[in-house]
């Protein structure tokens, strides 16, 4: 056995803090307490221990300790976006408001869900370990700008390719 292996089979399980009061809008803001966040390393580093769980709750954990927040839609927005090649072999990337970069492929997939009150599209993109982020509307505007007409199991549908994976962005009728 490693001696990594090892030392991570003996640590104790991290103090369980229940809810650390701390909350992530639906705009990427942090909140503690109600009070804003606004050092972005701060910011940055929470994010770098959030973690979410099967039952869909995050988590910040860290050695020591472990504690719940509150998420309103996803914990990260898609704010900025990359692209090189072109056709099937193009090739998106993203970079997040914590500045992640995630590349669009078959593990970090693109999903469209469509509000319930408006029937609008919204955009995400898988980031890690079960976490999402939201695009920004502009980031969709330059994403469906890149996109065209395909034909995929008989359907016409629009959308784009990333890393050999189509990703649709709507049936075309």
């Amino acid at each position: 056995m490693h001696l990594v292996e090892k030392r991570l089979k003996t640590r104790p399980e991290p103090d369980h803090c229940g809810d650390l009061g701390i909350r992530i809008d639906r705009d990427g803001r942090w909140f503690y307490h109600g009070s804003p966040i606004n050092r972005k390393e701060m910011v940055c580093l929470f994010a770098s221990v959030l973690h979410r769980d099967e039952d869909g709750a995050y988590w910040l954990v860290t050695p020591e300790e472990q504690g719940t927040i509150i998420v309103d839609d996803v914990p990260f927005l898609a704010v900025e976006l990359f692209t090189c090649q072109c056709g099937r072999d193009l090739v998106i990337s993203f970079r997040t408001n914590v500045d992640e970069l995630v590349t669009m492929d078959a593990d970090h997939p693109l999903r469209i869900a469509e509000c319930a009150k408006t029937g609008e599209p919204i955009p995400y993109i898988m980031v890690r370990d079960g976490l999402e982020a939201r695009l920004t509307r502009a980031v969709y505007y330059e994403l469906v700008a890149l996109g065209y007409e395909e034909i995929v199991n008989g359907e016409n549908m629009y959308g784009l390719w990333s890393k050999g994976t189509f990703f649709p962005l709507g049936r075309l009728e």
